[in-house]
């Protein structure tokens, strides 16, 4: 350990925070827990879904009943967090355990290189690198967006096969370009299938799944959907649909209604596959949203404030359930506060993949499975840095208990919230509150570390001409 993360580490204990980790499988080995056998592994990630726009988690004018079965047959989370109310962090924090700033992704990671705003680290430790060594065959189908080409595409960061898109969002979900480039990929090769990327991405999936089936290896299939992001593109007949079953709602609700139902019926599909293929009894499904839903587009995020790009609850707060037959109880429900980054080391629990490197993730494994566990005594960090309006600066939001101190824009003040009383953000408490302190000071530390890291491929100059 250098003097730094020792120091570092000292700091967050007299804080009172979490410190950085190194493996974090729990007080009991899997074996211990009785769960005899790998199983199988579903990671589905969709994108952009707000966190009212279920209609388990209370929607009114949209059907999700394949999702909500699934969030009913596990344990439901009502405090699961987004590492960052945008894609490409989020997806960094996954893949890696760690805060998407600590591996170089502290924004989204694009096609123009004077508008990319991550790199990730080549040191990070992607979890195929570690479930592979526990017997896994490990795929991703759908959206990768953590890198364009050599050396960060999924292959050559750990993933026996993967079937889909290497870039951000698409222009059009049935032509899969991005700003004119085909990122449509079959593990090296580019493609260029016909139809809907969300039937594309469900049939890769149960074409995956019927394949290894017939294997005795476990799988881990990480399912990334576009939908909904925008543009907001359902099939015809999905809107039509919706449009004849909900008079009065507004064109631009009904279609990201629409582009959700269609969703919902594509992750249908994908877990009936595992039924039919008779491996759903061994298999851990986990379902989450990569950020909030963005507001103008129509979406819903329930009684939370703002949406996607925003530090506050809406941007950040996502629906998450982890389902897995015999082991988590149906119908159970969580108030534990989780992110992103903690189903690294939950899902190499669960799979018996040893960690041997530092991450900052905790696993929740114990609370799936019904047993006790202690909320973690830690402060929680997100981290966003964007162009455009942002102009290339980072905004921030810490967490500690229920205290949360939020910066919503570069040039916006920080703000304390209370969100056990305040759960909507609305009455920031005063500057000279202890915790407005303590959670400036843990977050401008955490600034200290994630500067080491490298957020680009190379050093950018643009002619201000």
């Amino acid at each position: 350990m250098s003097q730094f993360d020792y120091t570092r580490r000292g700091f967050l204990k007299a804080m009172g925070a979490g410190a950085t980790v190194l493996a974090t499988s729990g007080d009991l080995t899997a074996r211990e827990r009785g769960l005899e056998g790998a199983p199988n592994i579903l990671m589905i990630l969709v994108d952009d879904l707000g966190y009212g726009d279920l209609s388990s988690y209370g929607a009114t004018d949209l059907k999700t009943s394949n999702i909500d079965k699934l969030i009913g047959s596990g344990m439901r989370f009502d405090n699961f967090y987004a590492n960052c109310p945008v894609c490409s962090p989020t997806r960094a924090a996954l893949l890696s355990g760690r805060y998407p700033d600590m591996v170089g992704v502290p924004g989204v990671i694009r096609t123009h290189i004077t508008n990319n705003w991550g790199y990730l680290a080549p040191q990070a430790v992607l979890l195929p690198k570690l479930l592979v060594p526990a017997g896994y065959h490990t795929a991703i189908v759908g959206k990768w967006h953590l890198g364009l080409g050599s050396s960060n595409t999924p292959n050559e960061r750990g993933f026996d096969h993967f079937h889909g898109f290497l870039g951000d969002m698409m222009d059009d979900y049935y032509e899969h370009r991005r700003h004119g480039i085909n990122y449509m990929r079959l593990n090296e090769s580019q493609i260029d299938p016909q139809g809907h990327a969300t039937d594309l991405f469900t049939q890769w999936s149960i074409d995956y799944i019927k394949q290894r089936a017939e294997s005795t290896e476990p799988f881990f299939l990480y399912l990334a959907y576009n939908a909904p992001h925008t543009p907001i593109q359902p099939p015809t007949d999905w809107l039509e649909r919706v449009k004849r079953r909900e008079p009065g709602i507004s064109d631009k609700r009904a279609k990201l209604v629409a582009l959700i139902e269609h969703l919902d019926d594509g992750i249908g599909k994908v877990v009936a596959c595992l039924r039919d293929c008779g491996v759903s009894d061994n298999t851990l499904v986990i379902f989450t949203s990569d950020n909030g839903g963005q507001l103008n587009v129509g979406a819903n995020n329930g009684p939370l404030r703002a949406g996607k790009q925003d530090m506050y609850e809406g941007g950040i707060r996502v629906p998450m359930c982890a389902v897995w037959p015999a082991k988590i109880r149906p119908g159970s429900r969580s108030e534990r506060t989780a992110l992103t980054m903690d189903l690294y080391p939950t899902i190499c629990e669960a799979a018996g993949a040893k960690i041997a490197h530092q991450i900052d993730g905790r696993s929740i494994l114990p609370t799936l499975l019904g047993e006790s566990q202690p909320d973690e005594d830690r402060v929680l960090f997100w981290v966003r840095r964007e162009g455009g309006r942002y102009n290339g600066r980072a905004y921030y939001a810490a967490r500690s208990g229920d205290f949360k101190l939020v910066q919503n824009s570069p040039f916006e003040p920080m703000q304390l919230y209370n969100l056990k009383d305040d759960p909507r953000e609305q009455n920031p408490l005063d500057r000279k509150h202890k915790m407005y302190s303590r959670l400036s000071t843990a977050l401008r530390n955490h600034i200290i570390e994630a500067g080491a890291v490298p957020w680009q491929e190379y050093p950018v100059r643009i002619d201000p001409s």
